[in-house]
């Protein structure tokens, strides 16, 4: 925000993983001029699909509600009302509405956020115990017990492979067992796309930790005997690949 602050720049805030979480009191998504969120169904607040922008500028949330339906500077419901008997298309605009039955599923999920992501909390810090002297890396660990005033939405549960362990075959002997993982993130500079328009660019570090990064299943209603069946699994995983 100071960096922004010197260079006049406005601040877009990706929170699609941080429903819930705070810095210093200060939610996420309010720090800077517009917040985004996900709602997609793995998401800590889910609709099945959708997301939310919070902004605190009135021309950013005029010009977002323009845009969210076509331009139009009415919709069906202020016709139906009575509010308006016409329209006009004013901007370039999109069909980006969430719908009612949506809407009304994610006020219900935003009733049960603080306590799902103190779930969350409980069970990353359980893995984190039972995953000590494995020799995966846990990333935000440190930090999480160091840092005052931050408070996570415990999102997903990363992990990094030692060095020389097959991904690929950790994956498969989980996958095995029933247990899915994911990969947070695979390299963005290795994509089709960006490899099109920027040519190749090697980044050693990012390189290194992409390829040993494994995502553990994390979600409220796991409980300790599902966090502890993953660890052991993981444990078996780990001396097969």
């Amino acid at each position: 925000m100071a960096v922004a602050e010197r260079h006049g720049l406005p601040v877009i805030e990706d929170a699609a993983h941080a429903p819930g979480a705070s810095l210093n009191g200060k939610v996420m998504g309010t720090w800077g001029a517009v917040g985004c969120f996900s709602f997609f169904s793995n998401k800590n607040l889910s609709t099945g699909e959708g997301g939310m922008i919070t902004t605190d500028r009135d021309d950013i949330a005029d010009k977002v509600r323009l845009q969210r339906s076509h331009g139009m500077t009415t919709l069906t419901y202020d016709r139906h009302k009575g509010h308006a008997y016409s329209y006009d298309v004013v901007d370039l605009g999109y069909n980006y509405r969430i719908d009612e039955i949506r809407s009304a599923l994610g006020l219900e999920q935003l009733k049960k956020l603080d306590a799902n992501n103190a779930l969350r909390k409980t069970w990353t810090e359980r893995y984190w115990q039972k995953l000590a002297g494995l020799g995966v890396g846990l990333p935000f660990k440190a930090m999480q017990h160091s840092r005052a005033g931050c408070v996570s939405s415990y999102h997903i549960f990363p992990m990094l492979l030692p060095t020389g362990v097959n991904r690929k075959a950790f994956i498969d002997k989980l996958r095995q067992e029933r247990i899915q993982t994911s990969i947070h993130y695979p390299p963005t500079h290795r994509f089709t796309y960006y490899l099109g328009r920027y040519g190749e660019n090697s980044l050693p570090r990012t390189e290194d930790i992409s390829s040993r990064e494994v995502t553990l299943p994390l979600y409220p209603g796991m409980g300790e005997e599902l966090v502890d069946l993953v660890v052991e699994a993981t444990r078996r995983a780990l001396e097969a690949a």
